[in-house]
C-alpha cells in the first residue's frame, strides 16, 4: 500500500480505502460493473485500436476508463497516466512515444499494477522495444510528489475516468499543474454532472466506485482551474452517460451525467475570454496521425494548409506547446481588436462560460 498522503484527512482515506476495495477485489474484470460509466463511451480512433490489437488480453480485459484520452504529436514525450490501472492506456501511449520517450503509471490499487506490471517484459518485446520505457508507481494521484514526479518533469498527463474517484480533486489538479512542464498538456476523460452531486449519491459506495458519485458539476470544474490559474481549457468530445439499471436510477433522480474528454495547457497567457488580435494559425500538416486536419476541440478543425483566425488563447495553444512546430502563427498581441467574435455567442454544448473561441 503506498504511503498516504502526510496532509490527508480520515475521511479522505476512508474514500481511498474503499475505492481501492471496489477495484482491487470487488470487481475483476469489466463484466462486474453495474453501470455502463466506467466503460469508454467515444470511438476510439483507429491509429489506437491498432496498437491496443496488440496489448495482451488480461491488461484489457481488466481496464475501465470512459474515454480515449491519448493525444496526437507523443513522439519523444513523457507522459504520466494518472490512476492507470492495469496499464492499457500506459502501454498505448508507450508505443506511441517510442523508445526515446517515457511513461509514467500512477495507481493506489496493488491487485491492478501487479498485472501492468507482470506484462511489461513481454509488452516491450510485442512493441519491439530494447528496452522498457513505462515505469509504475504505487501511488496516490493527489501526492504525486511523494510517488516521486518532480516540478516541471512532465510533457502530457492524461488520466481515463478516474479524478472523479479521488476525495480531493483540488489537490489533483494542483499537482497536475506542478508536474507539467511549461506549455506541456492535460488531455483527460471523466464523468462529469449538471449539477453538485448530493451526500446521498456521493456516499453510494457502487454509484461512488463507478464513476457517478464523485462526478464534478462541470461549472465547479471551470472555477476549480481558474482558481489555479488554468482560464481556458477546451472540450474535445462530450456524450450523456445514462444510468439504465433500474435499482439506481431512483437514486441519481434528475442529475444527468456526461462522459467528456478535455484538454488544457500550462500555460501564462491566457486569457478568461477570447480576445481577438488579429492572429491567423494555420497548421501545416506535419503530423503523421493527422495529415489532412488537426482537431484541437469540438469547435476547432484545422484543415491542413488553411490559414484560419484565432482568438489569442487558441494561438498559444497551437504555438506554445509542442504542436508549435507544425503551426504557423502570424500577428501578435501588439494590436487589441476587442472581444473575438465567436458567431452565437455560445461556443459548445455546455454552455459553461470557459473560453472558447
Amino acid at each position: 500500500m503506498p504511503k498516504v498522503p502526510s496532509t490527508d484527512t480520515a475521511d479522505n482515506q476512508m474514500a481511498h480505502d474503499a475505492i481501492r476495495e471496489y477495484y482491487g477485489k470487488t470487481i475483476q474484470t469489466k463484466d462486474d460493473l453495474k453501470t455502463s460509466a466506467c466503460c469508454a463511451s467515444d470511438a476510439m480512433p483507429r491509429r489506437l485500436r491498432e496498437i491496443v490489437k496488440n496489448i495482451e488480453p488480461e491488461i484489457v480485459k481488466k481496464f475501465y476508463g470512459c474515454g480515449s484520452p491519448i493525444p496526437q504529436d507523443l513522439d519523444g514525450c513523457t507522459v504520466l497516466d494518472l490512476g492507470c490501472g492495469t496499464g492499457r492506456d500506459v502501454f498505448i501511449a508507450s508505443k506511441l512515444v517510442g523508445e526515446s520517450g517515457r511513461v509514467i503509471g500512477v495507481d493506489m490499487t496493488t491487485e491492478q499494477l501487479d498485472v501492468a506490471r507482470k506484462h511489461t517484459d513481454a509488452q516491450m518485446k510485442r512493441f519491439g522495444f530494447n528496452q522498457s520505457n513505462v515505469q509504475f508507481l504505487n501511488g496516490y494521484i493527489e501526492d504525486l510528489a511523494t510517488a516521486g514526479v518532480k516540478d516541471n518533469s512532465v510533457d502530457v498527463v492524461i488520466s481515463n475516468c478516474v479524478i472523479n474517484l479521488s476525495p480531493d480533486k483540488r489537490r489533483v489538479f494542483s499537482e497536475i499543474f506542478r508536474v507539467l512542464r511549461p506549455g506541456g498538456e492535460l488531455y483527460f476523460s471523466d464523468i462529469f454532472a449538471d449539477r453538485r452531486i448530493p451526500e446521498l449519491v456521493a456516499s453510494d459506495q457502487v454509484l461512488r466506485g463507478e464513476c457517478l458519485g464523485g462526478a464534478l458539476y462541470f461549472e465547479d470544474f471551470r472555477r476549480l482551474l481558474r482558481d489555479l490559474g488554468c482560464l481556458d481549457f477546451r472540450v474535445v468530445a462530450n456524450s450523456e452517460t445514462i444510468v439504465r439499471e433500474p435499482s439506481l436510477q431512483t437514486a441519481v433522480g434528475s442529475i444527468r451525467f456526461f462522459s467528456k474528454t478535455l484538454r488544457a495547457f500550462k500555460l501564462d497567457d491566457l486569457e478568461d475570454i477570447c480576445e481577438d488580435y488579429g492572429q491567423v494559425a494555420t497548421y501545416q500538416g506535419t503530423m503523421t496521425e493527422c495529415p489532412t486536419h488537426f482537431t484541437l476541440d469540438n469547435h476547432h478543425d484545422f484543415v491542413a494548409k488553411k490559414p484560419m483566425l484565432v482568438c489569442g488563447n487558441t494561438a498559444s495553444m497551437v504555438s506554445r506547446t509542442r504542436f508549435g512546430r507544425h503551426f504557423e502563427v502570424t500577428g501578435s498581441r501588439n494590436t487589441h481588436f476587442g472581444a473575438f467574435d465567436c458567431g452565437s455567442g455560445v461556443c459548445n454544448d455546455d454552455s459553461s462560460g470557459e473560453a472558447c473561441c
